[in-house]
C-alpha cells in the first residue's frame, strides 16, 4: 500500500523545493518565494499538512512556526522509489516483470550510460548474493 505521507500535490512539492533549497523558513518566507499569489492561510495549511505527514519539523519562534525538511531531497526520492518498487514487488509476478521491462524500455533509448550502469549494478548484486550463499 502506498504511503500517503509521500504522495505530494504540486503545491506541496513547490513548498518542499523551497525548504530544501533555503532550509528553515517561516510561512511568510515560503509564501514570498512561491512566486504566485496565494493566501497566507493556504501556505500555512500546506506546511501544517506536510508537518502532519512527517515530512517537516517545526519549532516555535516567538509568535510563528519555523519549518524545516525532515528528509533531504535525496532521502525523499529514495523513499518514493522504494515505495513504488515495493508496490510492484508485492503484486503478482507479472507486475514485477512489467516493472523491469518498463524500466529497461524507458532508460534504453534515453541514456545508454544509465543502461550500462544498471547492468553493472545487477552483476555486482549477483556477486554479492552468490558470496552470501557460499558463506
Amino acid at each position: 500500500m502506498a504511503d500517503a505521507s509521500l504522495d505530494l500535490g504540486s503545491l506541496e512539492i513547490a513548498v518542499m523545493e523551497i525548504l530544501w533549497a533555503r532550509g528553515e523558513s517561516s510561512v511568510h518566507e515560503v509564501a514570498e518565494r512561491l512566486g504566485r499569489p496565494l493566501a497566507y492561510t493556504t501556505v500555512m495549511t500546506t506546511l501544517d499538512r506536510l508537518f502532519k505527514k512527517g515530512l517537516l519539523d517545526r519549532r516555535k519562534a516567538e509568535r510563528a512556526f519555523l519549518y524545516s525538511p525532515r528528509l533531504s531531497r535525496i532521502e525523499w526520492e529514495h523513499k518514493r522509489a522504494d515505495e513504488v518498487l515495493a508496490g510492484f514487488l508485492a503484486g503478482p509476478r507479472h507486475a514485477s516483470e512489467l516493472l523491469i521491462s518498463r524500466l529497461v524500455e524507458a532508460v534504453g533509448p534515453k541514456d545508454k550510460a544509465l543502461l550500462d550502469e544498471l547492468e553493472r549494478k545487477i552483476r555486482r548484486k549477483r556477486r554479492e548474493l552468490e558470496r552470501g550463499r557460499k558463506a
